[in-house]
């Protein structure tokens, strides 16, 4: 039923309350509601906030987007576990007095009977205990002033508007018809799961060298573990690893995805299992469960976590097949089911039937995630979770973060948006997205906009650039410029983004014919010079370094929801900002960047953008300074101004705002 007050569309929800919202500690949530009441009296709405530890705090909502009724909030979530929330309307009987008597006393209409009723409300406002005694002491005397005939009207009327009081009634409206609403949820998780640089690395390629008879000597924990300061130098805090259990023999696949792989071919990690063990095991080139931890303890040491890939399929000579035949699908020739995506084939990989033993499988993946989880892994990267039965996920991330909350799961799901955003409901704190994709002005206007507003309630986009499987044609051909403005792209838009190495090495020769690149690492060793690259000018690794280096000062660059889109006069110059008050910062003052892109590598362009300022903390019509994070360049900006961007130089500008003084 509708409540006296009706109060509607809470956000943050997902699909009425079946799931809780999600948050990480530390995001500033925008609270919202619609409210209203018949007729023209007018109403508060406040927000009841419950905290994990079951401490209530109340926030005044304020009206927003006129003529809608819309009401919000903002509260930055400071500690991790289950919020809970309601929303609150009421008749705000003071106000409704006041605008009413600044309309009639003026006008001399019903003076002495609206005086009265202030006077009234002034005393019952008076009456209330929860207030000072201070507060109580004026709210006496003005309601005298207020029902003294002999003084002036204006007198009375400015008496019983002045600031005084309508900070006292504004703090603690006089209240009837109080109303609330249902009651949701939101889950705030650990700052890691909403914001973190992730580097992405074969450990085999790390120290991996070529012999004289052709044959590899793998890179192993220990030679890759070297890498790691380099990692963390450039401003990353998650390594990922792609899988690193030991590979099939049957079917392995050559380079570049051939059929055929010759004696010395690695194979590919995907192709999980072989005699040597499966899915709890480590590959024997790489090291032992020792040289891991040492791994893992040396990335903790360089500020690093651990991402680790868990991807539910096997090789042929996986032990599952011969022990649990019943976890594949056997098709009617005798045969069991390699996985396909065609055109694509994957003859090395069996899928996982989850419907043949579902309580089987369940107990022995949970064992899985929990064996890597003693050795000292929270994030895992899920490769292909859209190929698995969402109810199984929702019952593994729920059942582990039961006892440990702040494992983190990243779904690696390029799929249709209803599954993608599904999955995210059932519990992975972060996804891949349709970014690389997205590459006009139009249409990352409109993506970065839907990722900031309408899944911010339940999807945290990590904005990788790349991947062993993806290298698209914008990168593909267009040379340098293109990659650093993907990169400043995915780093100041989104509070989680990554790469894959070789992307600061400007890699762009892809397979003939596919978005993959050419002499994959998924099927070969890789070894790259990274320091000869820097050395000869060759490296993005300084752009990279200057991107983390600016989402760690500027806060407003590790919130989602704050993105707002401005506009520009040229099709290829894509311009939005980011700001956070000064409420909601450490220093106290407020933050705000504006990022100017070219999003053209090809051109050199030149416009006027036109910026709504008020997004940023700045009045309407006022001038304000402009800091270049990328050049150090300084100008004095206003709402429009006049850039010129040049793809061959510097394609973007990231513009730290002097807001206030």
């Amino acid at each position: 039923m509708i409540g006296r007050i009706p109060i509607l569309d809470l956000t943050p929800q997902v699909d009425d309350g079946r799931w809780p919202a999600t948050a990480f500690n530390g995001e500033v949530v925008p609270f919202r509601a619609t409210a209203f009441r018949e007729g023209h009296d007018l109403i508060g709405v406040d927000l009841l906030l419950l905290d994990p530890a079951g401490e209530q705090t109340e926030h005044r909502m304020r009206p927003i987007a006129p003529g809608t009724d819309r009401w919000e909030a903002q509260v930055q979530l400071e500690a991790e576990g289950l919020w809970r929330y309601r929303v609150q309307a009421y008749a705000d009987e003071y106000a409704t007095w006041r605008h009413n008597a600044e309309l009639k006393v003026p006008a001399g209409v019903d003076v002495d009977l609206t005086f009265v009723i202030g006077r009234d409300l002034l005393a019952r406002a008076a009456a209330d205990k929860r207030r000072s005694t201070a507060e109580r002491r004026h709210l006496s005397e003005t309601a005298k002033v207020v029902a003294s005939s002999e003084r002036p009207a204006a007198e009375r009327l400015a008496a019983a508007t002045d600031d005084r009081i309508v900070s006292i009634l504004t703090a603690r409206p006089v209240v009837s018809l109080p109303t609330l609403s249902e009651t949701r949820s939101v889950l705030a998780e650990r700052t890691r799961a909403g914001v973190g640089s992730w580097y992405e690395f074969f450990p085999r390629s790390e120290g991996a060298k070529r012999l004289a008879d052709g044959s590899w000597k793998s890179g192993t924990f220990r030679s890759a573990a070297k890498r790691l300061p380099e990692i963390a130098a450039m401003g990353f805090d998650v390594v990922y690893l792609p899988p690193i259990h030991p590979i099939g023999r049957s079917y392995r696949k050559g380079p570049n995805n051939t059929l055929e792989a010759g004696p010395h071919d690695p194979g590919s990690p995907w192709a999980i299992g072989s005699p040597d063990g499966g899915h709890d095991a480590i590959h024997p080139d790489l090291g032992t469960e020792k040289d891991f931890v040492y791994f893992v303890g040396k990335a903790k040491q360089s500020g690093l976590e651990v991402a680790l890939d868990l991807a539910l399929q096997a090789s042929p000579d996986h032990p599952w097949v011969s022990e649990h035949p019943e976890w594949f699908t056997t098709l009617p020739d005798g045969t069991i089911a390699y996985a396909e995506n065609p055109p694509k084939k994957y003859q090395d990989i069996y899928p996982i039937n989850f419907d043949n033993d579902p309580i089987g499988l369940r107990t022995e993946i949970l064992r899985i995630v929990r064996h890597w989880m003693g050795l000292g892994v929270r994030i895992f990267r899920v490769d292909n979770p859209h190929t698995k039965p969402l109810d199984f996920w929702e019952w593994l991330i729920h059942t582990v973060t039961a006892e440990d909350p702040d494992v983190v799961f990243l779904a690696e799901a390029f799929t249709r948006p209803a599954i993608l955003h599904t999955l995210a409901k059932v519990g992975f704190q972060q996804s891949y997205t349709y970014f690389t994709w997205r590459n006009t002005k139009e249409e990352l206007a409109e993506f970065l906009t839907g990722l900031a507003t309408e899944t911010a309630d339940f999807l945290r986009p990590n904005l990788f650039v790349n991947t062993p499987d993806i290298l698209t044609e914008y990168l593909q051909f267009g040379g340098p410029a293109a990659f650093k403005i993907r990169a400043a792209l995915a780093a100041t838009a989104s509070p989680v983004w990554g790469v894959y190495s070789g992307f600061e090495l400007f890699e762009n020769v892809a397979r003939a014919g596919a978005e993959e690149y050419i002499d994959n690492e998924k099927y070969e060793y890789r070894p790259r010079d990274y320091a000869k690259a820097q050395t000869a000018g060759r490296s993005l690794a300084p752009y990279l370094t200057m991107l983390n280096r600016a989402r760690n000062e500027h806060a407003s660059l590790r919130q989602l929801r704050n993105l707002h889109v401005h506009e520009s006069d040229d099709e290829a110059i894509l311009v939005y900002s980011k700001y956070l008050a000064g409420e909601f910062t450490r220093s106290g003052k407020p933050d705000a960047v504006i990022v100017v892109a070219n999003v053209d590598p090809h051109s050199v362009r030149e416009t006027i953008v036109h910026l709504d300022v008020a997004r940023f903390g700045i009045q309407p019509g006022a001038r304000f300074e402009v800091k270049d994070i990328v050049t150090g360049a300084k100008w004095t900006w206003g709402a429009d101004d006049y850039v010129r961007l040049d793809a061959f130089t510097e394609p973007v500008h990231i513009l730290s705002v002097k807001v206030g003084g």
